[in-house]
Parts: C-alpha cells; sequence; structure tokens
C-alpha cells in the first residue's frame, strides 16, 4: 500500500540514501588501509571482541575509516526518525485510509489485551528504531513503506522482494493448504507466501501490533484472507498438526537462542506429519572468514541487532534435528550467503 512522501519528508528520505550512498566509497578507502597494514582473516585475534579493537588500532589514523563510522552512525539513528517524521507529514491523509482498510476485510487481526511480550523483546530497540517496532501507533507502514521500501531497498544490493520469493522455491512441495508464518512484521513475506501459494490458508503471527495492522491492510487491499495474531513463534497457541507448512523470513536473528529453539520446537508440534518447516536468516558465521565474521558482527551491534551473534553462532540443522525434525538441510539462496535458508520436515508417522 504505497505512499508519495511529501516534499519535507522526501527530501530528508533522500538524504538519508544519498549520503549512505556517497560513504561507500569511504567504506572501499579504509579497507585497502587496513589490508596494506597487513591485518587480514589470518592475523586477526581469535575473539571476535578483540578483533574490532585491533581494526581501530590499525585505522588510528584514516580519515575515512572515522568519517564512514560516523555517516553509518548518523544514519543508523537517524532514518528511522526521518520516516516517522516524514509519516507525520501526511497522517492527515493516511490515517482515514487505514481506518477504512483496516475494517474492509476479508482478512482478521486478533489481539489478546492480556498478552504479555516475552522479555526478549520488551524495551528493546531493534534496527535502533525510537522505542522499537511500537515506538509509533503506524510503525508498520512506516516500516514497510517508508523505512522498508524507500530507504533499506534503495540501499541493498540487489531485489530484496524477490528474494522473499525465491527462498520459497527451496521447498519440495507446490501443494501447501495450510501456512503458518512465524515473525509476519508488516507483511512482506506473507505476500510472497500469497503470491507463491495462492490457494493456501495464510496464518501469521507476530509481536508487534503496529506491524500486524500494516499486514491486515495489505491483506483487505488485496483480498486476501489472512489469519493475524498478536502471539509468539515459540507458543502461538494453535492445535496439534494444524498446518503443513510452517516459514519465516529474517526473523531469527531478532531472537535469542534459547527462543529459536522454543520455535523450531513449536513449528514441529504445529506441523502435521509430513510437513515442512523453512527458516531463512542471516549467514551463518561458520560460514565467513574472521574477517567477514567481524564486519557482520559490527556492522550488526551498529545496527540495533542485539540477538545477530547469538542467531549467527546457533547450529540451526541440530537445533531443528533436536526439536524431532528429519531431513534438514541448509544453505545459501542461489550458491550465495545470504540470505540463509533451512528446511526440515516433521516425519511421518511410520517414520523412524
Amino acid at each position: 500500500m504505497g505512499a508519495t512522501l511529501r516534499q519535507g519528508g522526501r527530501a530528508a528520505m533522500d538524504f538519508m540514501v544519498e549520503i549512505t550512498t556517497a560513504s561507500r566509497p569511504l567504506g572501499a578507502r579504509w579497507a585497502g588501509e587496513l589490508a596494506r597494514s597487513g591485518l587480514d582473516a589470518h592475523s586477526l585475534p581469535d575473539d571476535i571482541d578483540a578483533r574490532e579493537g585491533a581494526v581501530k588500532q590499525a585505522l588510528a589514523g584514516s580519515e575515512a575509516f572515522a568519517v564512514h563510522n560516523l555517516v553509518m552512525e548518523f544514519a543508523s539513528v537517524e532514518h528511522g526518525r526521518v520516516a516517522r517524521d516524514g509519516f507525520n507529514e501526511m497522517a492527515d491523509v493516511l490515517l482515514p485510509r487505514f481506518a477504512e482498510l483496516e475494517a474492509r476485510g476479508p482478512a482478521t487481526l486478533s489481539c489478546d489485551p492480556d498478552f504479555v511480550v516475552p522479555d526478549y523483546y520488551r524495551g528493546v530497540w531493534f534496527h535502533r528504531t525510537t522505542g522499537g517496532w511500537d515506538g509509533h501507533p503506524e510503525m508498520g507502514f512506516v516500516h514497510s513503506e517508508l523505512i522498508h521500501k524507500t530507504y533499506v531497498a534503495r540501499n541493498f544490493g540487489g531485489d530484496i522482494f524477490a528474494q522473499r520469493r525465491a527462498v520459497l522455491g527451496m521447498l519440495p512441495r507446490r501443494d501447501y493448504a495450510r501456512i503458518l508464518e512465524m515473525g509476519t512484521s508488516s507483511g512482506h513475506f506473507t505476500v510472497a507466501l500469497q503470491e507463491t501459494f495462492p490457494t493456501a490458508r495464510i496464518t501469521g503471527v507476530e509481536l508487534s501490533v503496529p506491524m500486524l495492522k500494516e499486514a491486515l491492510r495489505t491483506a483487505n487491499a488485496n483480498g486476501w484472507a489472512w489469519d493475524l495474531y498478536q502471539r509468539a513463534a515459540e507458543a502461538t497457541g494453535f492445535a496439534d498438526a494444524s498446518f503443513d507448512l510452517v516459514a519465516s523470513y529474517i526473523i531469527l536473528h531478532e531472537m535469542p537462542a534459547r527462543a529459536i529453539r522454543a520455535a523450531f520446537a513449536e513449528a514441529y508440534r504445529v506441523l502435521e506429519p509430513g510437513g515442512q518447516m523453512l527458516m531463512s536468516d542471516v549467514t551463518p558465521y561458520r560460514m565467513l572468514d574472521k574477517m567477514g565474521e567481524w564486519r557482520a558482527d559490527v556492522q550488526a551491534k551498529k545496527g540495533g541487532e542485539p540477538y545477530w551473534r547469538e542467531a549467527a553462532t546457533l547450529d540451526w540443522s541440530q537445533a531443528a534435528r533436536d526439536a524431532g525434525f528429519v531431513d534438514v538441510a541448509e544453505g545459501g539462496l542461489d550458491g550465495a550467503l545470504y540470505p540463509w535458508v533451512i528446511t526440515a520436515t516433521r516425519p511421518k508417522a511410520d517414520q523412524p
């Protein structure tokens, strides 16, 4: 459900995109300086926390490193505020439209007023967005239409929405009828599920009500009968064997390892025998050298991702096997390292 920013919001968002784009040569410059210093994937310390100190020491005199870090720090904090202000500028037009779409149907949204979000979610400003995913009553639209489509997509080296569709091609079947999505957010992956499996009944769970409201509006605008719930991925409340596919896209890195394991166990419980689980997320650290691992880790910390390292160092395949899954497979999409995808099957009753 797109929208055109008014002049102030458009100019501010364009500035955020342009300043980050302009800083890219600085990143390449300090990377070259780092290589010339003799510090590389082989000579970096084994301890991941010690690597940042080693890099800073090697680049202590680098203007490119200092300015690049300053720009990226500014963008990391300010892009969310700029998007929020851009929304507020046109709220008078959007809010009546939102109310109409939310009331239209055929999608449904169920929120329990007594629901308590998990402790790992409470008070966390994911992506350094002020207040986190609940920091603005319309954060779903702000994140989906203004941050994701206006800022992230223009800074990303590829089609982030095509990736969501492409990972579904790694599934072994095309006839799923009852799909549960864990971590629906504002509905981008839900759209990919709908387009790939147009006759399936799609159910989504998500912690953030503002995100769910945007997903609801997207579904209603397109006539899609999604069933949306404010529930945790690790405790969905659905009956055993209710679904034939459980899927998620880029949710695991926003959960600690214990919650990921619990979500896998929950996926196993709600899947019918023979059903599949597909989880896609960030590149495991074991697939990177020490320099790549350091880059991913420091970017995650600067980007407001408190659980990235836990997710990236967890053995997802073993966690799936521990939950009872068989035929567990993982790998990058089309031979790349990102997104990383794991598929697994709940065994049929007659399987060992």
